[in-house]
């Protein structure tokens, strides 16, 4: 009955969409107000739901956001994500793509291309990506832990073209760029005449999880155009991060 009446309480905070507060969980559950309040409070203590605004309102908690994060597959994720991604390709005119961080790593794991049929494009294939060496990876790294940033500098960092960033105070420099502007690019640092763009996708308070990006070949992806496109995927990450969380909430 306990666990029973915990549930109904959660899923009426994620059926709600925003901020609830005390008062209006009670009068949806009809529980005696004691009861309601305690209910709140053991959620609240274990993290699944809180109250961010400090005034009493609570919403889904980070920890429950997260659990229900590794129990999402890649194809629930590309599912939710990917007509926003497809709007954006044919938006640029440039394949977009997903990437997933993930047991240390980050994959690509989704790649919308352009409608127009007399495009060339780049597709950049499925996949692990390297961690210091591409945009969708250096999206994730720079808003990382330094912990985390530390061990990436201290592994090998293998020079894919003499563009690769292989010394720590280049990468030091590259993720602070990356936090400053929001958004990171790759100039033919794993192959020679590709460019790629990407922004970091959070999730809830648990930080950068996903990264969407763009990539074109350098004579249309030149610095300009990466600062126009950067921009427009902060925007964009911003959509696939409410996508990927309404998805979430709506099967806690």
């Amino acid at each position: 009955m306990h666990l029973e009446r915990l549930i109904t309480v959660m899923e009426i905070i994620a059926v709600a969409g925003r901020p609830v507060s005390a008062v209006e969980v009670q009068k949806a559950t009809g529980l005696p107000k004691p009861t309601c309040y305690r209910l709140l409070q053991t959620l609240q203590d274990q993290g699944l739901v809180e109250a961010p605004s400090g005034d009493g309102r609570v919403v889904i908690g980070e920890r429950l956001i997260r659990i229900a994060l590794l129990g999402k597959s890649d194809v629930d994720v590309r599912r939710a994500a990917a007509p926003l991604l497809k709007a954006a390709a044919v938006q640029f005119n440039e394949t977009v793509f997903l990437s997933r961080f993930r047991n240390s790593q980050v994959e690509i794991i989704h790649v919308e291309t352009p409608d127009d049929p007399a495009r060339a494009y780049i597709h950049p294939g499925l996949g692990v990506r390297p961690m210091h060496a591409c945009s969708c990876s250096k999206a994730i790294a720079a808003f990382a832990e330094p912990e985390f940033q530390a061990c990436i500098i201290g592994g090998t960092l293998k020079a894919y073209t003499e563009h690769t960033k292989t010394t720590e105070a280049d990468l030091r420099a590259d993720f602070k760029r990356i936090v400053a502007r929001g958004f990171a690019d790759c100039d033919q640092e794993i192959d020679l005449g590709i460019a790629s763009v990407a922004a970091p996708v959070s999730i809830g308070n648990i930080g950068a999880t996903f990264s969407v990006g763009a990539v074109g070949p350098i004579r249309r992806f030149g610095q300009d155009q990466r600062q126009a496109i950067g921009g427009k995927l902060i925007e964009l990450a911003t959509r696939v991060s409410g996508a990927i969380q309404l998805c979430n909430v709506a099967e806690v």
